[in-house]
């Protein structure tokens, strides 16, 4: 078959999938360096024996290895002493969104380390908090306004939470937004940050963030990751949100809860909810999931790599959380000191494959730039995933073995012949419209056009 006839008949498949929503127009424009990236989640703390910026600087090279895009710094700010949980405290209980954790080293050796990352071509977000503070913020004393009371007059934690180290704030008084708009353009401003993750963002009210965006791109163009999943966020305030619902599908999967099936499911469903420019970040681990979920060993067996996989082929842009690409299996201590657990692991070269194929091959690109999800029928659909995602003359074909069995699989595609590149052992793969695949458990082989 042609390379032109080839993508005719995905043009066709696409159009017949109908599944891109339309239904939603995004004010401004994504970073354009944001469309071809994955993310990293560094904790600071727990990265180092040191546990400091200028100890974390050391290892930007190795992330650059990995191919590395983003780094997104969990909080850097001063933790509350006041209520603290645990000896160190919560990351989320922020004292004073001006200053840095004296822990971590002072403001000029954050500057470094932003200019550091930058220099070697990354950029970074770094975590904001600003659903609520700890009980010992200075704007306590300063600003009691800006926080909400019970009706003794009392600072009370959020809502529903068992959060008893911070309080909420009022987001009712103007005021309040006024000074925190004012924190965050700080960072931009002074340190050329390059956006924010913001905690529990649904949280706050949707406008505020809007307003954020407008005051930030006044500055810079910044990228905003809300850990949240509303697609309303989308429309004028975020450019990511959390993919939580993919996330909850890899869980259950080897539980036997759910099938490959429901991942195509996820995808159409996915497509019609966001608009097409919504970047969803996909997932198996993140501090929330390593410390409180158990890691993702634990969760996903033996399969946890396929599935660290298959967050790169599903639409979206995917995250590795610090200790992934050594495979730590650790659950880290979120109040202690709790060094990862770094060593050589393979699965470090397979998150450096990835990486480089989703820069050069725009089919795996994120939001409008990307492609949706198509499934390619297989004749064990129930275990083996297999799709292609295509885009102008580009594609990515997957096969993923979601299962504990070996299995033997034949793989029917949209063209009579096809030669392709083999992503992981770099050879030239044959592929004709029925293609039997014989696969160990748990194996996947991913092709490049």
């Amino acid at each position: 078959m042609t390379t032109k006839l080839f993508f005719l008949v995905l043009f066709f498949l696409l159009n017949q999938t109908k599944i891109f929503s339309q239904n939603s127009h995004f004010n401004f424009p994504h970073p354009e360096w944001s469309y071809n990236l994955s993310i990293y989640e560094a904790n600071i703390r727990q990265f180092t024996p040191e546990g400091n910026f200028n100890a974390f600087i050391k290892h930007l090279h190795e992330l650059k290895e990995l191919g590395v895009g983003i780094i997104w710094l969990m909080p850097i700010h001063p933790i509350g002493e006041e209520n603290r949980k645990g000896t160190l405290g919560s990351y989320y209980s922020v004292k004073d969104y001006f200053d840095v954790n004296p822990e971590f080293g002072t403001k000029e050796d954050f500057k470094t380390l932003v200019d550091s990352i930058h220099s070697l071509g990354m950029f970074v977000i770094i975590d904001w908090v600003a659903n609520h503070s700890s009980w010992d913020n200075d704007w306590t004393k300063s600003h009691p306004d800006f926080y909400r009371k019970d009706s003794s007059g009392n600072f009370v934690p959020p809502l529903g939470t068992d959060w008893s180290d911070v309080i909420d704030f009022d987001y009712s008084n103007q005021n309040l937004r006024s000074e925190m708009i004012s924190a965050l353009k700080f960072w931009v401003e002074k340190f050329n940050i390059d956006g924010y993750r913001c905690d529990v963002a649904a949280r706050v009210p949707t406008d505020f963030w809007e307003t954020v965006r407008t005051e930030l791109n006044k500055i810079k163009p910044v990228f905003m990751l809300a850990e949240a999943h509303e697609a309303e966020l989308h429309n004028k305030a975020f450019d990511m949100t959390y993919c939580w619902q993919l996330k909850d599908l890899i869980n259950d999967i080897p539980k036997g809860k759910k099938s490959v099936a429901d991942i195509f499911t996820l995808s159409k469903k996915e497509q019609s909810h966001y608009p097409n420019h919504a970047f969803r970040m996909t997932f198996t681990s993140n501090h929330d999931e390593n410390s409180w979920h158990k890691t993702e060993m634990e969760r996903l067996g033996i399969g946890f790599e396929a599935f660290a996989v298959l967050t790169y082929l599903f639409p979206g842009m995917p995250l590795i959380y610090n200790g992934q690409e050594a495979a730590s299996d650790k659950s880290l201590s979120f109040f202690e000191k709790d060094l990862i657990d770094w060593k050589y692991h393979p699965i470090a070269d397979v998150y450096k494959k990835l990486n480089l194929l989703k820069k050069k091959n725009s089919a795996l690109w994120n939001g409008e730039k990307g492609s949706p999800l198509i499934e390619l029928k297989n004749d064990n659909n129930k275990k083996i995933f297999s799709a292609i995602r295509t885009n102008d003359n580009n594609s990515v074909i997957s096969i993923i073995n979601l299962s504990d069995e070996k299995i033997s699989v034949t793989v029917e595609l949209p063209f009579e012949e096809l030669y392709m590149a083999d992503v992981f052992s770099g050879s030239l793969f044959h592929l004709q419209k029925k293609t039997i695949f014989d696969l160990q458990p748990w194996e996947y082989r991913i092709f490049s056009k």
